[in-house]
């Protein structure tokens, strides 16, 4: 894959554009470069490796559904990433031609993306890209939610024992939600951290 071609390819759609070799590199950036903010983070394998929730909640104000604070419940953890200054997500694929794809169960994540924050960061590593839109629609389907499935433990979905999407209608399919960004999208500011290695699902 061309990353060159991908990194331009998103700077003609309109982001802020950010590449680092390492997670650690990744890691340092965002950390120097986001303080004393309201910082709401997705759920992200991606950003649990980064480290990222350990590392700005010592000087920004951080709200993140995996890490839920004693005396409070997911859902009121997921409405205070509502309100922050900063969001930050990873995406479940990305095509070389620029557009990023996202699949979602609740539809918290892809919500917060699309609106409401003064800038979005979108973290990303080199195994996320795709040839082309339909290739990275096919990996969110079909690598990303099977992956995610299996480290919630749901069971009850057909591809938690397999390697594929089968569109099911299992009350615990986390797929139920395609988000495609065509282009930034207005109102607001985003960047793209690209990462040049093999990172979440």
């Amino acid at each position: 894959m061309d990353t060159k071609v991908f990194l331009q390819n998103l700077k003609d759609r309109g982001y802020e554009v950010s590449s680092f070799a390492t997670k650690e590199e990744a890691a340092e950036y965002l950390d120097k470069t986001i303080d004393q903010m309201s910082v709401g983070m997705a759920s992200s394998v991606t950003l649990d490796e980064l480290g990222l929730y350990e590392k700005l909640r010592t000087h920004n104000t951080v709200w993140w559904h995996w890490c839920i604070p004693d005396g409070m419940s997911d859902r009121e953890v997921r409405f205070k990433e509502r309100g922050t200054s900063i969001y930050i997500s990873s995406v479940n694929g990305a095509a070389i031609s620029g557009e990023l794809v996202n699949i979602d169960n609740t539809g918290n994540r892809v919500a917060e993306i699309a609106y409401g924050h003064d800038k979005v960061y979108l973290v990303l590593g080199r195994n996320k890209l795709a040839e082309d839109l339909e290739k990275a629609v096919e990996r969110a389907r079909n690598v990303a939610a099977p992956k995610n499935v299996k480290r919630m433990n749901r069971t009850g979905t057909p591809c938690a024992f397999s390697d594929h999407c089968f569109d099911c209608k299992s009350a615990e399919r986390i797929c139920r939600i395609l988000m495609v960004l065509w282009e930034k999208p207005r109102g607001a500011q985003y960047e793209v951290i690209y990462i040049d290695e093999d990172l979440g699902y």
